[in-house]
């Protein structure tokens, strides 16, 4: 019996050779709704939790809550794309979203921006998930590999540019104009999409019925291989990420700044996380996909080692904008670099597994990342942040379990030839 993982990927022939500028930059401007989501209200907690009296542990939930909703509702996105076409999930992912953004503007208790934290979670996903399952709709090897490292480099750039314009619209008015600032970014993402083509043709699809919709999550659920690489990334992917979850506390308590000097941390993150990206692109076509990922893991945890030396080694930063800051930020820029070299491969190393389900596949295979980016940012974050030391060792536990994970992927990857030729 002819396995999901054994299917050709080349049955469904990809309908362009490269992608032009207008595509590039809207399924970036897709992806780049979560970090904008999440990284904006940064700077805004001080005043939500002065206006509302929240803790520091409620206020994490702002961010938790987001990420644990997008994770549950991510399994579903996928296969209606499946069914329904991709621009049709998105744009209505994109419409619910607005409106959750726009509410939260009036929300009169902390109880209700959660609420609509929810809300938010729920529907995003449509968007950024479903937009990494376009660039291969689209798009085959080489090409594929090309354009999601263009989108990645693009996708960078959000993590630095969101708590930075937060800062920025927190000088115009109180928390609320974050919200609104928001919003409008998601019109505009919105009209971008709509302007797209439709990467998914109706002979394609699958028939909508809940029955089908299940059982494509239920065929793909249970592949060890993609459950193998969807923990893989998860993990090697949260050393990267802890420090977006923690930033808050990091920036402010640890590194004793204030509430426009998020890019004090991101900047670095996110310099690493381009010049990744941008080596994955040029890497296209020299370079095996699962030795760029592997390549990717071991110099995570190298860089991981050598961000637990720094913080051990040099005293805490001032406190202030100087050059004490430099050895702690060195390491995780790094890390950011290394694990971009695995984890835009990596997407595509799920997507072909399934590529007459790759809605279905992209779900599942991100709701692992995201429930550990929950997680993080709900959970473990306020638990890790006692001081720097205490982050760079959760970091590389993190990226060292990834790495053994790939490890078994690839190990089991070897067995199965042997497998099929052995005598019965």
């Amino acid at each position: 019996m002819t396995t999901p993982e054994a299917t050709d990927t080349a049955t469904i022939p990809p309908r362009r050779r490269t992608a032009g500028a207008r595509i590039t930059l809207t399924l970036a401007a897709l992806g780049m709704l979560g970090p904008f989501t999440i990284n904006t209200v940064f700077p805004a907690f001080t005043q939500i939790g002065e206006e509302f009296g929240a803790s520091d542990v409620v206020l994490q939930q702002l961010i938790s809550v987001y990420l644990a909703s997008f994770a549950v509702m991510s399994v579903f996105h996928g296969p209606l794309s499946d069914a329904l076409g991709r621009k049709k999930v998105m744009l209505a992912g994109l419409a619910i979203y607005i409106l959750a953004m726009f509410g939260a503007v009036f929300a009169s208790g902390m109880g209700m921006l959660i609420a609509l934290r929810v809300l938010q979670g729920m529907s995003a996903g449509a968007a950024t998930i479903v937009s990494r399952v376009v660039i291969r709709d689209l798009f085959a090897g080489a090409e594929a590999q090309r354009l999601m490292a263009q989108v990645m480099m693009i996708f960078a750039l959000s993590p630095v540019i969101a708590p930075m314009l937060g800062g920025w619209l927190l000088l115009l008015g109180d928390w609320r104009w974050v919200f609104a600032g928001v919003g409008i970014y998601g019109v505009l993402v919105m009209v971008a999409t709509a302007l797209m083509p439709e990467s998914l043709p109706k002979e394609n699809r699958i028939p909508l019925r809940v029955g089908s919709v299940v059982g494509a999550l239920w065929e793909v659920g249970r592949s060890p291989a993609l459950v193998r690489i969807a923990l893989a990334t998860a993990f090697g992917f949260a050393a990267h990420f802890v420090f977006v979850a923690a930033a808050p506390i990091i920036v402010v308590r640890l590194l004793g700044l204030g509430e426009q000097d998020f890019w004090v941390l991101f900047g670095p993150l996110i310099i690493g996380m381009m010049a990744g990206s941008y080596l994955v692109g040029r890497a296209a076509d020299a370079m095996d996909r699962s030795r760029l990922i592997t390549f990717g893991y071991v110099g995570t945890v190298i860089t991981s080692v050598l961000n637990l030396v720094l913080v051990m080694v040099f005293p805490d930063p001032s406190g202030q904008l100087d050059a004490s800051l430099i050895p702690v930020l060195i390491g995780p820029m790094l890390m950011s670099f290394t694990a971009s070299l695995f984890f835009a491969p990596i997407q595509l190393e799920i997507l072909d597994l399934f590529p007459h389900q790759r809605g279905a596949a992209a779900s599942l295979g991100t709701f692992f990342t995201l429930i550990m980016n929950a997680l993080l940012s709900g959970v473990i974050a306020p638990l890790i942040t006692g001081s720097l030391t205490v982050v760079a060792v959760a970091a590389l536990a993190y990226v060292v379990i990834g790495s053994l994970l790939w490890a078994w992927h690839l190990a089991e990857r070897r067995r199965q030839p042997m497998r099929a030729a052995a005598p019965l």
